[in-house]
């Protein structure tokens, strides 16, 4: 249960990052509104995966979720720069995570 608690919570910090992309300096409320439930469902998934997955392990999936998540909604919604090199290295961010959860703590 706290793996499947983790990638959510890391999918919900992709959403309060792309949220932030909106808030206008906490003027927009639907976005503001988006952005809180997002980061406390966030942080308070990634706090219940601490409880059984070892935190270093579970923060750096969780960060590395959010960092990838990000990046891709950024390229696919935004228009940002998608280079083989950036693809490659997102992948390799990917490995990573995969990796991380591999070795199980």
């Amino acid at each position: 249960m706290g793996w499947a608690a983790l990638v959510l919570g890391g999918l919900f910090e992709v959403g309060f990052t792309t949220s932030l992309r909106f808030v206008d300096g906490f003027r927009n409320w639907p976005w503001v509104a988006a952005f809180l439930v997002s980061v406390t469902l966030s942080m308070g998934l990634l706090e219940y995966a601490g409880r059984t997955i070892p935190l270093g392990t579970a923060y750096a999936i969780w960060a590395g979720i959010g960092a990838a998540g990000t990046a891709v909604v950024g390229i696919v919604f935004f228009g940002e720069a998608a280079g083989l090199v950036r693809g490659l290295l997102l992948i390799g961010l990917i490995g990573c995570i995969v990796g991380l959860k591999l070795l199980k703590g």
